[in-house]
């Protein structure tokens, strides 16, 4: 029971210490009015805020402004309050006026000082160089000498995208070093990728129209991943008629750069580049052809499946010259014999073949 009342009484203390209008006694009908209402200010600038301590119901005499730098002019029941260079973090600016019953009416100045980060970097954890496909790592971005850290937003990007925000649960007012951690899990479109980081300070309505960002330099991703084949899966067979051009593509992509090694048919010439061609091909070039992809990853193969065919038209051509020379013969013969059966004019019509 005695803890719980402590930690009430704490938890009012600090409800009061936040809430910028005290003396809740009934006998102040009005409170002190600061203009402007909230004044973010920072480090180092000038500000100043105007105080008018109460529309009826007090006298000059009985009122007043709290404050622990800069100065204090009174016109009648209005506060001007002043100063040339704020650098007081714990600042605290209060206007009151005491009551015909001795009681204190009184508001604080709703006031922020800030400082934009000094600096912001980005850097990996526990890790430098290469990374690989699939597997986490964590960035760290470290914002130097930023105050209030609470009003404080971190972004982490990859090229121009988003990938988290975070802030942070201090309450320090005055500057401190802070470091946000985003895990993240590339891939291999990341390669080559620029990861950075920027720090925002977000004051609000009554801060700077363009909020005070510092952004990281960027950190470039070097992703190693296995070798991916870029042409699709071959048929079972590939069938190609002799004399023709082969083409066998087994181009792939890979980080680093993979290397190819061919499994030729017996008798071949060995082979190490992405795309095989054979210009004429023969029936010497049947068989199974096996290419295998690899780098410091990981290795992939890909299968292909050789038949030749005999090419029909040179058949077609022999036969065709067979036929001509046949006719080309009996044509001689023909001839040969009517030369030496009949002179003078004659007609095909007339020769007679008889048995002999």
């Amino acid at each position: 029971m005695f803890c719980c009342c402590i930690f009430l009484s704490v938890s009012l203390l600090h409800s009061l210490c936040h809430f910028h209008v005290s003396g809740y006694d009934p006998s102040c009908t009005e409170f002190p009015v600061f203009t402007p209402s909230a004044l973010v200010v920072k480090y180092g600038d000038p500000a100043n805020a105007t105080c008018v301590v109460c529309q009826k119901d007090c006298s000059e005499n009985a009122s007043g402004l709290e404050h622990a730098m800069g100065k204090v002019t009174q016109n009648g029941t209005t506060m001007f309050w002043t100063v040339d260079r704020l650098t007081e973090w714990d600042i605290f600016v209060m206007c009151y006026y005491n009551t015909d019953a001795g009681d204190q009416c009184s508001s604080s100045l709703d006031l922020t000082l800030y400082q934009p980060p000094e600096s912001v970097s980005i850097s990996f954890v526990n890790h430098t160089g290469m990374m690989f496909e699939n597997q986490q790592y964590t960035l760290q971005c470290s914002v130097q000498n930023v105050a209030p850290v609470q009003n404080l937003t971190v972004t982490f990007y990859r090229r121009n995208t988003a990938l988290g925000h975070l802030q942070s649960n201090s309450e320090e007012k005055k500057p401190v070093n802070e470091t946000f951690t985003l895990n993240i899990t590339p891939s291999r479109e990341d390669d080559g990728a620029q990861y950075w980081c920027e720090a925002k300070l977000e004051l609000g309505p009554a801060g700077p129209q363009r909020p005070p960002v510092v952004t990281s330099e960027k950190l470039p991703a070097i992703v190693h991943y296995g070798p991916e084949l870029k042409e699709p899966p071959n048929p079972d067979v590939i069938t190609i008629t002799e004399g023709d051009t082969l083409h066998l593509n087994c181009s792939s992509v890979g980080n680093p750069s993979p290397s190819y090694t061919w499994t030729l048919p017996t008798n071949s010439p060995s082979y190490s580049g992405s795309v095989l061609t054979i210009k004429s091909v023969g029936f010497e070039h049947e068989g199974q052809y096996i290419c295998t992809v690899s780098n410091t990853v990981g290795t992939v193969t890909k299968e292909f499946n050789i038949d030749v065919q005999v090419s029909s038209i040179p058949y077609t051509y022999i036969i065709c010259g067979t036929l001509l020379g046949a006719l080309v013969l009996v044509g001689l013969s023909l001839g040969s014999y009517c030369k030496r059966n009949q002179r003078g004019n004659y007609k095909l019509s007339k020769i007679i073949v008889t048995d002999s």
